[in-house]
């Protein structure tokens, strides 16, 4: 009967517990009836001892059928845990006590339940909603006991904070009777609450204990003890148990669904204050009901091998490079009258009357970040803080940047490539502290809710910041800090120092966190591998570029363009930017590019000069093709011209030039050379199913997913536990994503993304090699293989968008068709099962390059189905 009522629970778990009660609000001598999912018969018929006991303790209105999946896998893993989920009293299939239990009532009653079990450690305390601070009560009660503690998605001290309107409205006295006892109001609405829905079954089953008014008291009673102000009974209770955590030794585990209307990311940064040792893992697009939203079990095993059990080896570190802060040179250089930085469109950071000046000096540079950092300091900006920046590359921006890490703050850059939804859930994810921001991204911020302390770049009238919601300009913190001291800090190399975002052309945008050590080798790398010294002038096209000009102790000018938009660098802008520092160095995307290509009639023969005048171009964010660079070599024919590959993850990790591309030829990818100074690459080989295992290769001809191991790869993934866990599998390496193989000369040639690998029926098929083939045909300007079908059974589709644009998309003409299939089977042998036209590709925004191929494959797999024809979206 178990088994039918309850989907996915064995009938051997349910059991019934007599437990006599300590608890202050029962009579002595009560004693209760509790019920509890138990796994321990599976690990007896088994006949293994677990590693540990799992105590796991549901929230309101659900029961401890949420914790089902964890005591299946405690069951089945290779280091089997018990676990034991209890259902509170009033709540699921435990006694209805008929007194109003409050939150220290309730960590008693649990004591009352384990010591009746004989619970013994080690124990890992896991909790949902209010489970989770009932959870943590009994955490601090048993230390000895107590070998970590999981979370997920819950208010340690919900009385910081206004509360959720969901709350508000069960609490109001007009709702809370019926809302909760009376009808299942309140039940229907939580379970409505999980992304995607819950199966019909699952919702019955957890609907199940609480059918009938009376079986709801606890309900009700659960919702009416949340401390909204220190008056409440509860609250003492609450913040003994929230400023308790403070001390936890034991590992933690923070596992969130970002699209909680009740327990929102706000809770997770009080989490995170409180136990900043906590490993986070957000789970974008999930809820409330996060053990039904995401696969839990899975990590949760994970971690405790890796945190609690010690199982897993330990992860190697990178080797660490010797440090020089990313100040040495503007300190250096603090008394030069000798131009730092220029922007060619000032006005763009802000209102055109208060925009910073279009160039600064070295000695202007460095008092204008001495003054910003005196005046952040002044508002509470202290070592660790994230201030997110909203503000396009440029002196304001550089000034900024330098400021933050003067103080030890941590830079959050998140840019409106990202479109606005990827921006809001990026900035929510970071959870800044501050946010320095245009207009218009302080009007987003006020709009969306994002966190931090707003801060106007640029000036306005009192009345228009109080509509914004900025209690700050730039402009008054430069004039409070100028001619103040800043505070002393002595930064630590290991320190976080900033977290950038990735393009989010591969899914959701992912913070790489780098460490004050990380950036400087970054710097130090870009150094060494082109020669970049002091003195130099660079002409920054390319936003991760834009900001590293100071460091190096080079003038740095930033064209008249969005640098966030490439396309928007005209051949003009370059040359007028190359001419105002007479630039040695041009950093460009090839989305820029190509439209200096394309507006280069437009040069004069001034300008033409200026270009003349450059002696090295670096262009990286996507590959580049060969012609495209012989013809931006005609451009500035004096210029060395080099492609680095990177990702914003490790940036640069290899480097080809011009010369060498032409030597190595066309091959299977795009060739992108050998390591930069201090880094390493090798080879993890794509098995049949198209994953990459863990034995790494630098031999000749080998396909697999391409790894990295730099000082200057990022430190981790931020809140991202489990991508990063994934990312840094293979100790002391950087899984990129990408696959390929190195040549005969060592060189490594890049085929695609791991995750656009095909899984033919003949094996893995990488996409690049296809692609460039289609590409080669006249009437073809971009082109995609995406692969149609189940894993293992994909047939290879091509996808491109036409040179003279498509009137419509959907299958191609018959002779684009035909000259694409012959092109592509005659480079590799690839039999296309269909040929399909765009008007334009998915591209990311911040290249405007990088083809969004899962958009791609999950629209060829409509249209050949016989799906009605409409034109793909963008990830954004």
């Amino acid at each position: 009967m178990v088994a039918e009522l309850w989907p996915g629970v064995p009938a051997a778990w349910s059991r019934y517990v007599q437990v006599p009660s300590s608890a202050a609000v029962d009579r002595p001598g009560t004693s209760h009836k509790w019920h509890v999912l138990d796994n321990a018969p599976d690990l007896a018929a088994r006949g293994v001892e677990p590693a540990g006991t799992l105590l796991c303790v549901h929230g309101n209105p659900t029961w401890s059928y949420l914790w089902r999946t964890l005591a299946a896998a405690g069951s089945t893993t290779e280091r089997p845990w018990r676990v034991i989920a209890v259902d509170q009293l009033d709540m699921g299939y435990s006694a209805r006590t008929g007194a109003f239990r409050r939150l220290a009532d309730r960590i008693t009653d649990l004591s009352d339940l384990t010591a009746e079990l004989g619970l013994e450690g080690p124990v890992v305390t896991v909790g949902h909603d209010w489970g989770g601070i009932i959870s943590l009560g009994w955490a601090l009660a048993h230390r000895r006991d107590l070998a970590g503690v999981v979370l997920t998605n819950t208010a340690v001290h919900p009385a910081g904070f206004s509360l959720p309107p969901a709350l508000q409205l069960a609490l109001h006295p007009a709702v809370h009777g019926w809302g909760t006892v009376s009808t299942d109001a309140f039940l229907r609405v939580t379970h409505a609450l999980a992304q995607p829905a819950l199966a019909p079954e699952v919702r019955r089953a957890f609907a199940s204990p609480y059918r009938g008014a009376a079986r709801r008291s606890g309900v009700g009673n659960f919702v009416a003890d949340i401390p909204t102000d220190e008056t409440h009974p509860s609250f003492r209770a609450l913040t003994r148990v929230a400023e308790g955590i403070r001390g936890l030794k034991v590992p933690v585990l923070a596992l969130w669904g970002p699209k909680d209307p009740v327990f929102s990311d706000r809770y997770l940064r009080d989490l995170i204050e409180r136990v900043p040792h906590a490993d986070v893992h957000r789970f974008e697009g999930a809820g409330h009901l996060l053990p039904e939203d995401r696969d839990i079990a899975a990590p949760v095993f994970s971690w405790l091998d890796r945190s609690v059990n010690a199982a897993a080896p330990a992860r190697t570190a990178a080797p660490k490079a010797a440090f020089r802060p990313m100040l040495a040179e503007l300190d250096e250089r603090c008394g030069e009258d000798s131009p730092a930085v220029l922007d060619m469109a000032p006005a763009a950071s802000g209102d055109a009357a208060a925009a910073p000046p279009a160039s600064l000096s070295w000695k202007q540079l460095a008092a204008r970040v001495d003054a910003l950092a005196a005046g952040l300091a002044g508002i509470g900006v202290r070592p660790g803080d994230r201030v997110n920046l909203l503000v396009p590359p440029g002196i304001e921006l550089t000034s900024l940047i330098y400021a933050c890490l003067r103080l030890g703050a941590v830079v959050v850059v998140a840019d409106a490539g990202l479109g606005r939804a990827g921006l809001s859930r990026a900035i929510k994810g970071a959870g800044p502290q501050f946010i320095v921001g245009i207009e218009r991204a302080i009007a987003g911020a006020r709009l969306f809710g994002w966190p931090g302390t707003r801060i106007l770049a640029g000036d306005a009238a009192p009345a228009r910041c109080r509509l914004l919601g900025a209690e700050h300009t730039v402009a008054e913190l430069v004039e409070a800090g100028t001619g103040k001291p800043v505070p002393e800090h002595r930064v630590n190399p290991d320190a976080d120092a900033a977290v950038l975002f990735t393009s989010g052309s591969t899914g959701p945008a992912k913070g790489a966190v780098y460490t004050h050590r990380g950036l400087a080798a970054m710097r130090d790398t870009l150094k060494e591998t082109y020669n970049l010294r002091a003195g130099s002038s660079l002409v920054a096209g390319f936003a991760p570029f834009a900001l590293l000009g100071p460091a190096l102790g080079a003038t740095s000018v930033t064209p008249d363009m969005d640098v966030t938009a490439p396309r928007t660098l005209s051949a003009r802008a370059l040359a007028d930017a190359a001419a105002a520092v007479h630039a040695t160095t041009v950093f460009a995307s090839p989305a820029a590019l190509a439209n200096v290509l394309a507006t280069a009639d437009e040069l004069s023969a001034a300008q033409r000069q200026a270009l003349a005048g450059v002696e090295l171009l670096l262009s990286a964010g996507a590959p580049i093709p060969e012609p495209l660079l012989g013809r931006v070599q005609d451009l500035v024919p004096q210029a060395a011209l080099h492609t680095p590959y990177g990702m914003t993850e490790a940036l640069p990790v290899t480097d080809i030039s011009l010369e060498q591309i032409r030597k190595a030829g066309p091959g299977n990818g795009v060739c992108v050379g050998s390591a930069v100074a201090g880094a390493q690459v090798a080879i993890a080989a794509l098995g049949p199913d198209g994953t990459a295992g863990a034995e790494l290769s630098e031999a000749a001809g080998v396909t697999g997913e391409i790894l990295v191991r730099a000082p200057h790869v990022k430190d981790r993934y931020d809140r991202l536990w489990i991508t990063e866990e994934q990312s840094s599998s293979v100790p002391g390496w950087h899984r990129t994503g990408d696959v390929g193989h190195f040549d005969a000369d060592g060189r490594l040639w890049v085929e695609g993304r791991i995750g656009h690998v095909l899984t033919t029926p003949d094996g893995p098929v990488t996409p690049v090699a296809a692609e460039q083939a289609a590409e080669s045909v006249p009437e073809v300007r971009l082109a995609a293989l995406v692969g149609v079908g189940p894993a293992g059974t994909q047939v290879p589709v091509a996808v491109v968008e036409p040179v003279s644009g498509a009137k419509k998309a959907g299958p191609a003409d018959k002779v684009t068709a035909a000259a694409v299939r012959d092109a592509v089977a005659a480079a590799c042998g690839l039999d296309l099962a269909a040929v399909l036209v765009l008007p334009q590709m998915p591209t990311d925004i911040r290249h405007n390059s990088k083809i969004d191929r899962a958009a791609l494959g999950a629209w060829a797999a409509k249209v050949l189905a016989g799906g009605r024809i409409t034109a793909p979206g963008a990830r954004r």
